[in-house]
C-alpha cells in the first residue's frame, strides 16, 4: 500500500468533487471554521468525505467515502496548534487500485487542497484501516450521517431556530476557516450522534457542532 501511495500520487492528474461534513466537541458554532480556536482549546471529531464523482488518472473513484477521526490543542488556522493525531477508514468497496488512489490524495503525496491542508494541520498518524464506511446525505441537507460499525457513527441534523423560516439553511460564505478549502459555503447542524471507539479515540456526545461543506479539488498543482 505504502509503495503505490508513494509511486501512484506522482504526476498523476485527479479530480474530486463531492460531500464534506463533521461533527466535533465545539459548542455551536464550531469556531474553526472562523479560523478562530476551538470553544474548549481542544478539539476532536470525526471528518467525513463522500465522492460524488472523481478520478486519479484512469480510476474512477465515483460514490467512495473516506472517514477521518482527528483532535489537536490549540488553532491550526493559526499555526499554533500541538498534539495533532488522526486515523483513516477507506472504503471497503475501493479495490487496490482505489485504494492506492485515496491513499495518495488524502495522503497528500497527490498534491491539490489535501496536501495543503495536510501540510498545516501535519497530524501523527494513529492507523488506517479498511472498513465499511456507509455515508447518507439528504439533497435538501435536512439530515447527514455516517457510521463505520461498532467504532464510528456521525448524524447531523440542519441548524434551525425560532426565526430561520421553514427549510432554509443557516449558511456562511467565505469562511476563513474552511476544512475543503476556499469558495465553498458551510451549511451549519447540531449533532445527534458523535461517538468514537478505534485508534485510541474515545468519545461519546451529541447536541455538539457540525457543519457540511461541497468541496471540489484537483492536482497536481501546477
Amino acid at each position: 500500500m505504502t509503495e503505490q501511495v508513494t509511486t501512484g500520487g506522482t504526476g498523476t492528474r485527479w479530480h474530486l468533487t463531492g460531500d464534506w461534513f463533521d461533527v466535533c466537541k465545539c459548542a455551536i458554532p464550531c469556531p474553526c471554521t472562523f479560523a478562530q480556536p476551538p470553544t474548549y482549546g481542544d478539539c476532536e471529531g470525526v471528518l467525513v468525505w463522500h465522492i460524488r464523482e472523481g478520478s486519479f488518472g484512469d480510476v474512477r473513484l465515483d460514490d467512495l467515502n473516506v472517514l477521518m477521526l482527528g483532535s489537536f490543542v490549540g488553532n491550526p488556522w493559526a499555526g499554533t496548534h500541538t498534539e495533532p493525531y488522526a486515523a483513516i477508514f477507506l472504503d471497503e468497496r475501493a479495490d487496490e487500485q482505489q485504494r492506492g488512489a485515496l491513499g495518495a490524495i488524502f495522503g497528500g503525496e497527490a498534491g491539490g487542497w489535501p496536501a495543503e491542508f495536510g501540510a498545516m494541520f501535519h497530524p501523527e498518524m494513529r492507523g488506517m484501516e479498511i472498513a465499511p464506511v456507509h455515508v447518507e446525505i439528504d439533497e435538501d441537507l435536512a439530515t447527514w450521517r455516517a457510521e463505520v460499525p461498532g467504532r464510528v457513527t456521525a448524524t447531523a441534523e440542519a441548524l434551525t431556530g425560532p426565526t430561520t423560516p421553514d427549510g432554509a439553511r443557516v449558511q456562511v460564505h467565505n469562511a476563513p476557516g474552511a476544512e475543503v478549502g476556499p469558495g465553498q459555503i458551510a451549511t451549519w447542524g447540531r449533532a445527534t450522534a458523535d461517538r468514537a471507539d478505534a485508534f485510541g479515540f474515545s468519545w461519546e456526545r451529541s447536541g455538539k457542532s457540525s457543519k457540511y461543506f461541497p468541496f471540489q479539488w484537483s492536482g497536481p498543482d501546477s
